[in-house]
């Protein structure tokens, strides 16, 4: 199973591919501080049986490098050893926000990890 997740300040996005095929938007990881949130998502691989994570990295921006640096931080406290693999995630977040009308609900930022893996099982 590949995982890909959308890592935010209030939530974590995750949607899952079965067969990398297709993607499907999971439910997100409300994130309390960095250590809850890592602890959230290190449980879900292991109960989903994650092969592979894909992580969405902002790519463009005058916060390109600070983003970076605070995911690879995130990712680095997972207890994961799977394959980890970046993903660029720049507008999914704007195309996310056109097929959700609520922002707030949680599922925009599953979708969000959805657009993100589609883009991985695309390239």
């Amino acid at each position: 199973m590949i995982v890909a997740i959308d890592v935010g300040l209030k939530r974590i996005g995750v949607a899952i591919s079965l067969e990398g095929k297709i993607a499907i938007p999971s439910t997100p990881i409300l994130r309390k501080n960095r250590n809850q949130a890592a602890r959230d998502v290190s449980d879900m691989l292991k109960e989903k049986g994650a092969k592979n994570l894909v992580v969405g990295l902002p790519k463009g921006g005058s916060s390109e490098a600070e983003m970076e640096r605070r995911i690879k931080h995130f990712i680095s406290l997972l207890e994961f050893d799977g394959e980890i693999c970046y993903q660029d995630e720049s507008y999914s977040s704007v195309e996310a926000s056109e097929l959700v009308s609520n922002k707030r609900d949680g599922k925009f930022d599953s979708i969000a990890a959805m657009i993100i893996l589609e883009r991985f099982l695309n390239r």
